[in-house]
């Protein structure tokens, strides 16, 4: 029986056409096992150019993101007349198109080059940052912040879609912490970079907060015109590896996922991937985690000037929270990939940023300097987390289809953890936020939860296949069987 790849064959401009391509040209299913040096020498490649220039887009992203606050320590709120909650405001109208166009744009990048479509939304949201420099109203920079939002949508689930493309499931976690390293780090560069340009102040005419958004914007603007050149394509078109790199990248992806593809989106695999309960609780992971990431990435800054520090000082004092954060990352996502282990790594940064939680919730009878600790494990605990759980519910998903929606899906719906994380931290609760932190700690705890019913759902998944329970499927019509994704008898869940 002919094996189908579950990678989509493109044209040479990247696009992907509905077809899928067969296994002929690279053999018979009894070839000898590929040359283990050659195969070391393709995912080299891959690392060197697949992870560079989108780690360098994200960090600009997420820049672009939450420079806001360190705008905000520089005078913005007084330049634009805002009062009460007008910041949450602002942060809060970001992630309303961010939720709903992302599982759109995953479908726009299905068509379309990723260099192409990935440069082209990034030119867009670098313009758009430049403008938040040059708003003279809170209502232009709300808007500014919406259409923020919009481009940025697509981003992340396009990367990480991409990214998963290229390596097997036990390669992935090192290759998506090394891109979430590039946000964490974008926290140490954007207190840099805004304690830099906060020194501009008078040139022009602008406030150094405005300077923020324009040279960070343009940076942006001209790192995507390059970005079309350097983003790499989908794995059967990729011009940095040549003919037989190629063949043995292709291969070494179907062995790894077997006989779980999914290469058409009709109707039974649709029901399939919308009713699959594991995109929903991966969801849930991601939204109770992916709260404290927004919250250090947004307030931070403000935390640390309201423990008696200058709004320079803040900004400085904040890099060392996100260098050591990465570190951190990187040494977790070494671990879970040579453990091939994902819950406990997710049950250890939940546990380290309860401990930050509970400081903050009880500084008023601390020094400053365990609160100053407090924001650090909060920050590492919650990046310890975070990322993992992305990976992990990519290891779940069996096929082109469902990893793509999948991966959209999660980001998302899990993306509503950022409107929770603008509104709670309230303007009149300040220095204490005892709702912010409250609030975090638990959603913190839900992901826990959800991490803890993702082990078990798999575990119990696992043994009746072991048992013999999904055998029926393989009674299922040749056409069907073969676009079952995970749902396939064969597949096993990793946890």
């Amino acid at each position: 029986m002919d094996v189908m790849y579950e990678k989509p064959v493109l044209t040479e401009d990247g696009v992907a056409p509905e077809v899928s391509m067969s296994t002929d040209d690279l053999g018979p299913k009894g070839l000898l096992p590929m040359d283990p040096g050659a195969e070391k020498k393709v995912v080299r490649k891959c690392d060197l150019h697949v992870m560079p220039m989108i780690s360098l887009l994200y960090m600009l992203a997420f820049v672009d993101r939450i420079n806001i606050g360190n705008a905000r320590i520089q005078g913005l709120e007084k330049s634009l007349n805002m009062e009460g909650n007008n910041y949450n405001i602002a942060l809060f109208v970001f992630f309303i198109p961010y939720i709903l166009f992302e599982v759109p744009s995953n479908i726009i990048l299905r068509k379309v080059a990723p260099s192409t479509w990935l440069s082209f939304i990034m030119l867009c949201w670098g313009i758009v940052t430049t403008c938040m420099g040059l708003t003279k109203s809170y209502a232009g920079l709300v808007v500014c912040r919406f259409l923020l939002g919009f481009f940025e949508a697509g981003f992340v689930p396009g990367c990480i879609y991409l990214i998963s493309m290229y390596y097997k499931r036990y390669e992935l976690q090192w290759r998506v912490n090394l891109f979430f390293c590039a946000s964490i780090l974008s926290g140490a560069f954007g207190g840099l970079l805004a304690y830099a340009l906060a020194s501009m102040s008078g040139i022009g005419g602008y406030e150094g907060w405005r300077w923020i958004f324009i040279i960070e914007g343009l940076i942006t603007v001209l790192v995507a015109c390059l970005a079309k050149f350097f983003v790499v394509d989908w794995p059967e078109t990729s011009k940095f590896l040549n003919h037989d790199e190629r063949e043995i990248l292709l291969r070494r992806l179907r062995e790894d996922v077997a006989e779980a593809r999914m290469d058409r989106l009709d109707k039974k695999a649709t029901r399939r991937v919308f009713s699959d309960w594991k995109i929903y609780v991966g969801t849930i992971m991601y939204f109770g985690v992916v709260n404290t990431g927004y919250s250090t990435s947004f307030f931070t800054p403000t935390i640390l000037q309201q423990l008696g520090w200058t709004a320079i000082r803040a900004q400085v004092y904040s890099i060392p929270i996100y260098i050591t954060s990465a570190v951190i990352t990187l040494f977790t996502a070494f671990c879970t990939d040579r453990l091939r282990h994902r819950y406990a790594f997710t049950i250890l940064g939940v546990f380290v940023a309860t401990v930050g939680y509970v400081i903050l919730l009880a500084q008023k009878t601390v020094p400053v300097g365990a609160r100053y600790m407090a924001v650090y494990l909060i920050t590492v605990g919650g990046y310890i987390t975070q990322p993992v759980t992305l990976a992990w519910l990519s290891n779940t998903m069996g096929g082109h289809y469902k990893r793509s929606i999948s991966s959209a899906l999660q980001i998302g719906l899990g993306n509503c953890g950022g409107i929770v994380a603008s509104n709670i931290y309230i303007t009149t609760q300040a220095p204490t936020y005892p709702v912010g932190f409250g609030v975090s700690l638990g959603l913190l705890w839900l992901c826990g939860l959800a991490c803890t019913i993702l082990v078990v759902g798999l575990r119990m998944e696992n043994r009746k296949r072991e048992r013999g329970e999904r055998d029926e499927r393989f009674a299922l019509p040749r056409e069907e069987l073969e676009n079952l994704g995970d749902d396939h008898p064969s597949f096993r869940y990793g946890y």
